[in-house]
């Protein structure tokens, strides 16, 4: 196996155009572990930690554009403000060690549905930047960005620079189980984002199917719900019945398997029972912050 160790984000450009089997590293929480236990053997493994530029971050006047190396720890001591979801899931990635390595591209590079980042990048409308020496930059929406299983939208001399995510409008939540605590990869997750700005709400669900998904049913039976009742503009509380079919349909949403981390009936039941959770969470916020949400409309 060789190692290669780009000082430039051309050279890395480069060196992926002219071996495009070449597996990226950055923290490598999660290709290391393959490695380990001998389930990959690359031939090359390109190690980006000397570009600077993976490493950053820039807040824009609408919107975040994260360096695909940022670590999760950065993501929560800085950027809680405006993406609260992802803080929120950066907390329950393994351990501060791995925290302090791992980031948001290698999530998205292995794809693998259990990612913990995966749910919030979906609720919060999410865009990939990519790049190759041949053809340049080009964005990519979340939604297009996972084809299969631990599958993306990559081409082979592609490599993930960024991800820009617009700045919170609203309250965003999410939740995870786990087989306990810490240090366990996710039974299943889910993550929601009111949109107030354009009175839409938007989930992600995590490890429930072959692929991270959107509740697209459920999004679209509360955004009726809640534009036909006038919720966005009183802020009463949400009805339990409309909650309960929420939940329903983002379980329904689910197609899940029974592996060694729990049974595919009881990811659905966690599902539903997250969405409701996280919406209840979500909507007392913006219930809470109604005022000054109108007033910076």
């Amino acid at each position: 196996m060789d190692f290669l160790r780009p000082t430039s984000w051309e050279e890395a450009l480069a060196a992926k155009a002219e071996r495009p089997g070449v597996v990226p590293i950055a923290g490598g929480t999660d290709v290391m572990v393959e490695i380990n236990f001998d389930h990959r053997r690359p031939e090359y493994l390109m190690d980006l930690q000397r570009i600077r530029d993976l490493g950053e971050w820039e807040i824009r006047e609408d919107s975040v554009r994260l360096g695909a190396s940022v670590p999760y720890t950065q993501i929560m001591e800085n950027l809680r403000a405006e993406l609260p979801g992802l803080a929120l899931a950066s907390h329950t990635v393994a351990s501060p060690q791995i925290r302090n390595r791992g980031g948001v591209g290698g999530n998205l590079g292995t794809a693998s549905p259990a990612g913990d980042a995966h749910p919030a990048l979906l609720a919060a409308g999410a865009e990939v930047e990519v790049e190759s020496a041949a053809r340049g930059t080009r964005m990519i929406p979340i939604d297009d960005f996972y084809t299969g299983v631990k599958r993306n939208a990559l081409a082979p001399d592609e490599l993930i620079r960024a991800v820009h995510i617009k700045k919170a409008d609203g309250p965003q939540q999410f939740s995870k189980v786990g087989t306990r605590n810490a240090m366990v990869i996710a039974v299943c997750a889910f993550g929601i984002a009111l949109h107030p700005r354009t009175r839409t709400v938007r989930t992600g669900i995590g490890s429930a199917a072959p692929t991270p998904v959107r509740a697209k049913a459920a999004e679209d039976f509360l955004n009726a719900a809640l534009e036909e009742g006038g919720f966005w503009d009183n802020g009463k509380i949400i009805t339990p019945s409309v909650a309960k079919q929420f939940a329903t349909l983002c379980s329904a949403a689910c197609n899940p398997i029974d592996d060694v981390r729990g049974t595919a009936s009881y990811r659905r039941h966690a599902v539903g029972v997250m969405a409701r959770r996280t919406l209840t969470w979500a909507w007392e916020s913006y219930r809470g912050a109604r005022p000054a949400v109108e007033g910076a409309a």
